[in-house]
């Protein structure tokens, strides 16, 4: 099951208890489905949990049964029909839309005034028309709408909810969605998912965990390489000085510095200061190391 799956799963599992929020679901379910006109209401799905809702749910809205719907363990994308014109006359009395001629659907605010409609209108407006991505790819939720005066009404409702949207237009269709993780999640809980939201959370803190655990391995990695390098350029040096003879006639401490790194060219500046006889700090070390580089350098530019 994919993690969209998931998501309408949980938001299916328990109905608004006010009359007000069955409404305003319903009217999201409606505005979002496949097709609402004077002539039928079409909502398609392929979600088994929301398969089962819906009759529930408009029953317990409009004491309503829809003219057709799937047969019983029917799967794929399963068809609601409501076609009776005197049932669709009940929907259009109730949200307040004219019947008696074509309707540019749009919101009616009054009917999701309250904060808990405005959830309800968009958690049914995600199980009819929205899907959600599983965020250990990416984080984005979206709602989809062939109506343009309901995806500009959409971001209104969010907004006054306290999230804030984008959109975009995709073929003939206006998408709202939601990129941030922190308001995905949010939006999750809001809408009454919030085992997914957790599992958003999760997901994110564990990417950030990676992220920071790859960013230290290639410090490292980076690190290691430049003392790798380093190491290679002082034994050069080293090398240099010893064949012109000069190393014998370099203070007791320099000779010290380069039998060391002779001998142990693997190991780092710490070590090495700590195996000088008298052990030295890793700054006095390094300046010893200087030295031997300068040295060479004059003789080479000599």
């Amino acid at each position: 099951m994919t993690f969209s799956a998931r998501v309408k799963e949980e938001l299916c599992r328990k109905l608004p208890s006010k009359k007000c929020c069955l409404l305003a679901e319903c009217y999201g379910v409606l505005l979002f489905c496949n097709n609402w006109n004077q002539r039928e209401a079409r909502i398609v799905t392929e979600s088994d949990a929301f398969a089962r809702r819906l009759p529930i749910l408009f029953r317990k809205a409009f004491r309503m049964d829809f003219d057709q719907r799937p047969q019983p363990g029917e799967t794929g994308k399963r068809v609601f029909l409501i076609t009776q014109p005197e049932k669709l006359q009940v929907l259009d009395r109730a949200y307040g839309c004219d019947s008696g001629r074509t309707v540019n659907r749009t919101v009616n605010f009054p009917v999701v005034e309250e904060d808990c409609c405005k959830l309800a209108f968009c958690r049914g407006a995600f199980l009819a028309g929205g899907a959600v991505t599983d965020p250990e790819k990416d984080y984005h939720l979206e709602w989809v709408t062939g109506h343009l005066a309901v995806s500009r009404a959409l971001p209104v409702l969010l907004r006054e909810l306290g999230f804030d949207t984008k959109q975009a237009t995709r073929k003939s269709n206006y998408v709202t969605y939601v990129k941030h993780s922190d308001t995905l999640a949010d939006l999750l809980a809001a809408l009454g998912a919030g085992v997914s939201s957790m599992e958003v959370i999760n997901t994110r803190m564990e990417k950030d965990i990676r992220n920071k655990v790859n960013r230290r391995v290639n410090c490292d990695a980076h690190n290691v390489d430049k003392a790798v390098q380093a190491a290679q350029e002082q034994i050069a040096a080293i090398r240099s000085l010893e064949r012109a003879g000069v190393l014998p006639t370099l203070p007791e401490k320099l000779r010290q510095t380069a039998r060391l790194r002779l001998e142990m060219p693997e190991c780092t500046l710490s070590e090495l200061a700590q195996s000088c006889d008298p052990p030295v700090s890793k700054s006095c070390l390094n300046h010893r190391l200087r030295k031997l580089l300068a040295l060479a350098q004059e003789r080479g530019n000599a």
